[in-house]
């Protein structure tokens, strides 16, 4: 007996041994998808080292440096190799680092891979979900170009891994590696190794825990960061051709060990640990984002009293909470509104008061006016009465001198006779 349960030993054959193997049918008819985000400055190598992961050429548009901010461009492929058909998603930073100001270079990345595991949430919380046929687009490994200056990271490369090492899987790389000798890429490995650890930095590590792959992943971790070169060229080499890089100087083999990290990034990256990055990616990071936005929601494992709480008991108390609240704020809002209407009425009454004092004022000048006016008016009658009666007595003068004129020039005529 083992923590309650027992063994026991089968008398036949049952069938659920083959469980392995459905579970390889399903996965091989279903497909699978993986998502690589490849973060590094302009000209850093990006494009070249994911054509010569995946043998094939992805066509990524040429990009420019004079972009006002960075984007992100996200292209989606159909791969099958076998009889395995693998949904493949590059995500490009165009314009990473070619700002002169790189302080918020890191946000739209940060943003974008948030935006991913925030629509994987929603999906898993609607009532009718269809994960089965969902395209994930969570970012299951970030390939980290590290610019090949053999002194030590950047100022922006530090701030923008220590942002993502929450959300994403990290994997550094020094691109272009072959711009370097081996003594100097050796000491940058270790400087960046060093500066990842004091700033505290949490990188990719290939799990160790599976016997079968975890020497081989023990001497990868040693390895870290790769130091890649990338190209498509087909160069002769005695008698066959291999994808090189050649110079004046002398040929790169990108898949010859002894030149740059290529082969092992591969081996690690696709061949060993591709399910392992899928699987951290699902329960590490997209479970520490999706456990902080529950409890932004207000939903807890415990209760106040250290007591599990189950769903609808949590969904129940936010329902109780938001209705409180909700009762709050519409108490507060008819307090406001019913504020409001008071201020308004003390306003509109002293502005009634203010125009009733000025139509009383505007009244008491209308009286004195009219009382002016009144009096001019009776003056102005007694000065008409007057000059009428003036008139009347100089036409009656004037009417009595015409009739005595007459008389007086008979008289005169008399005596002169």
């Amino acid at each position: 007996q083992n923590d309650g349960y027992r063994t026991l030993s089968l008398s036949g054959h049952v069938g659920f041994g083959s469980l392995p193997d459905q579970l390889v049918k399903k996965s091989i008819k279903q497909g699978f998808c993986f998502n690589i985000l490849c973060i590094g400055e302009t000209g850093s190598g990006k494009s070249t080292l994911i054509n010569s992961l995946f043998n094939t050429n992805f066509d990524d548009p040429v990009s420019t440096h004079f972009l006002p901010s960075v984007r992100l461009r996200a292209q989606t492929y159909e791969l099958q190799e076998s009889n395995v058909l693998l949904k493949l998603t590059i995500v490009n930073t165009v314009g990473f680092g070619d700002q002169i100001n790189k302080e918020d270079s890191y946000q739209p990345i940060v943003d974008y891979i948030d935006a991913q595991f925030e629509a994987y949430l929603q999906e898993e919380l609607k009532i009718k979900r269809s994960l089965f046929s969902y395209h994930d687009t969570r970012i299951h490994v970030c390939l980290y170009f590290i610019s090949p200056t053999g002194h030590s990271l950047k100022t922006l490369d530090l701030l923008t891994m220590k942002s993502l090492d929450s959300k994403v899987n990290i994997i550094p790389i020094i691109g272009k590696a072959d711009s370097i000798s081996k003594t100097e890429l050796q000491k940058f490995k270790n400087k960046i190794m060093s500066e990842l650890v004091s700033n505290g930095i949490q990188i990719y590590q290939f799990p160790t825990d599976d016997e079968t792959v975890s020497k081989i992943n023990t001497i990868m971790n040693g390895h870290l960061p790769f130091a890649i070169v990338g190209s498509m060229e087909e160069v002769k080499i005695g008698n066959k051709m291999v994808r090189a890089r050649q110079y004046p100087w002398g040929i790169v083999q990108v898949e010859n060990e002894n030149h740059c990290d290529f082969v092992k990034l591969r081996q690690m990256l696709i061949c060993t640990n591709m399910e392992d990055l899928r699987e951290q990616t699902h329960a590490r990071h997209y479970e520490l984002y999706r456990r902080c936005r529950l409890e932004e929601m207000g939903f807890r494992d415990i209760g106040p009293e250290n007591k599990p709480v189950s769903l609808q008991e949590a969904y129940e108390a936010k329902r109780h909470e938001f209705y409180l609240d909700l009762q709050r704020k519409e108490e507060e809002m008819r307090q406001q509104f019913v504020q409001r209407v008071k201020e308004k009425e003390a306003i509109l009454k002293e502005a009634e008061q203010q125009v009733q004092t000025k139509f009383e004022h505007c009244m008491l000048m209308h009286q004195e006016v009219k009382l002016k006016l009144e009096k001019k008016k009776k003056v102005l009658e007694d000065e008409i009465a007057m000059f009428i009666e003036k008139k009347a007595n100089a036409e009656l003068l004037q009417s009595q001198a015409s009739v005595s004129t007459p008389v007086v020039s008979l008289k005169r005529d008399k005596d002169r006779k």
